[in-house]
């Protein structure tokens, strides 16, 4: 396993690489509002890629959710979980890898690309993935960063196994244990889960089985079956959902949304339009955006507040989404559509990197929506 001090070594020669990414940060921020949602160019894109440069091995602040089986597992993040130590915690340091994984897809010849490669290379090893393997099976670690940073870290695996840019392959091959054992953990969960999850962060399962589904249709058809067969059972006669209540004051996922956003998933268009009058009766038919307000922080150096940022890119890409899964004259896309642009102009406007609370994450889901990954690519 590596130690600290070669951690520092390598990240020490692309200092310079991440200095100019850095400083792209500050060239275009300025510009960041103009983006709608669904598009993205070089620029905007090391500008997220910088954000995540930044924090992948950074590893305090860091908030760890750890089981201590021993006095020996008073370790610091870097040896418990090697390849993911960084960006305050193990799930948004999987989804800033993931993110570099997509930029790199999505711009190859971008200036970030290059050290953003080093990155993925330095820390995505097969050493320090057989030390994230071995604390994931530990004993009373059944439901570490279940579900939200296991679905993430299967969409890191699905980037690399899709990616055709150079150093794709082997990344992938890295990786393939710690995801065949998420995999076999969800594989022993799932069964056994008797009811959904239906809160606004990290445990919500609607968004993590929308993560999973997509991961497992190009990879394993029997976690697909299940979790298909669970998206129905807890959700296909859900009715009235109450999304005037939303959003509760630190949610970074709509309740309300994620369950449509996956049943556009399992659900043909025409099924889909039928369920959701009973799910949202209340969706408009009008090319407004009043029905459902952006949620606003109040304070974006407290952590939990400013997962509103978040909320707002999690809403746009769902809105997105559920617009795309419905027949194409139905009249109540142009109100998910108007709702998903304003969502997706106050979202990524937040994400600036001036705060560490939302610096370390947003970029990930300002990836997620402009490169529309949740919507047929």
């Amino acid at each position: 396993m590596p130690s600290q001090t070669s951690r520092s070594d390598t990240f020490g020669a692309m200092k310079p690489i991440v200095t100019i990414a850095l400083l792209t940060v500050a060239i275009t921020a300025p510009a960041r509002a103009q983006h709608a949602a669904g598009t993205l160019d070089a620029a905007t894109a090391g500008r997220f890629a910088a954000l995540a440069l930044a924090c992948v091995q950074k590893e305090y602040p860091n908030k760890i959710t750890h089981i201590l089986n021993s006095p020996a597992d008073v370790r610091p993040p870097h040896e418990l979980t090697p390849a993911f130590y960084g960006c305050d915690d193990w799930h948004s340091s999987v989804h800033g890898h993931w993110m570099l994984a997509r930029l790199i897809r999505e711009f190859p010849n971008a200036p970030f690309a290059t050290v953003a490669v080093a990155a993925l290379k330095a820390n995505l090893t097969p050493a320090n993935i057989a030390g994230e393997v071995a604390y994931l099976n530990a004993t009373g670690r059944e439901s570490f960063e279940r579900p939200y940073g296991l679905a993430w870290l299967l969409q890191l695996a699905a980037e690399l196994r899709e990616s055709q840019t150079p150093n794709a392959a082997a990344l992938s091959s890295a990786l393939k244990p710690l995801e065949a054992a998420v995999v076999a953990q969800l594989k022993a969960w799932l069964p056994k889960l008797a009811y959904p999850i239906r809160q606004g962060e990290h445990p919500q399962t609607a968004f993590a089985f929308g993560l999973i589904l997509d991961y497992a249709r190009g990879a394993d058809p029997a976690l697909t079956e299940i979790v298909v067969g669970k998206v129905r059972e807890f959700h296909l006669k859900d009715r009235d959902c109450p999304i005037d209540y939303e959003p509760s004051g630190q949610d970074f996922l709509s309740p309300c949304l994620a369950e449509a956003d996956v049943m556009r998933r399992v659900l043909p268009p025409n099924e889909l339009g039928a369920w959701l009058t009973t799910f949202l009766p209340r969706l408009p038919a009008t090319n407004s955006d009043a029905w459902l307000p952006i949620g606003v922080v109040t304070d974006k150096t407290d952590g939990k507040l400013a997962h509103l940022d978040g909320l707002n890119l999690s809403r746009a890409w769902m809105l997105e989404g559920i617009a795309a899964g419905l027949p194409s004259g139905d009249p109540r896309r142009r109100a998910l559509l108007a709702a998903a642009h304003t969502h997706a102009a106050s979202g990524l406007a937040a994400v600036t990197g001036e705060n560490y609370a939302g610096g370390h994450w947003l970029g990930s889901f300002a990836t997620y929506l402009t490169t529309r990954r949740g919507i047929g690519k």
